[in-house]
């Protein structure tokens, strides 16, 4: 029963399990997830951060290079995956993931309110994760239907 529960779980994982677009994906979806947890949680630490030294984590300068590197990179993967699956689930998460982290940002209401602001960029970081996430899982099924032999 042991060999037979392997044998299914083994048909089910890709070859390629570890490629490097899913490790890109693994890397952006955890990035945007830290992004979303920093931007929830900024509000209530400002005080902290500068008694450990961490001040810059609420600098502007320090967000707008965080979600420069996450847009580049969900944008690269997700098109990467796209390429390769052709759904747009993945696209449907990112857009609006990036459009309310670049709102949070730009706009002066969002980003001189903290709250509005945590709000913002907590949704867009978390929609940004999942479209990573989703993209992930769309490649790993790709792949799977590429590599079985046992699908025909």
């Amino acid at each position: 029963m042991v060999v037979m529960l392997y044998c299914i779980n083994m048909s089910q994982t890709p070859l390629h399990r570890w490629s490097f677009a899913r490790w890109i994906d693994s890397l952006g979806s955890v990035g945007a997830t830290l992004c979303a947890v920093h931007c929830a949680l900024l509000p209530f630490a400002l005080a902290l951060l500068p008694v450990l030294g961490l001040g810059f984590l609420a600098s502007t300068g320090f967000e707008i290079g965080f979600v420069l590197f996450a847009t580049t990179l969900a944008v690269a993967s997700i098109w990467h995956g796209y390429r390769h699956h052709r759904a747009y689930h993945a696209m449907a998460f990112l857009a609006p993931g990036l459009i309310a982290l670049w709102s949070g940002i730009l706009i002066p209401v969002l980003h001189e309110s903290a709250l509005a602001h945590a709000i913002s960029m907590s949704i867009g970081g978390t929609l940004v994760a999942v479209a990573h996430l989703v993209n992930m899982r769309l490649s790993q099924g790709h792949t799977h239907m590429q590599a079985c032999t046992h699908s025909a």
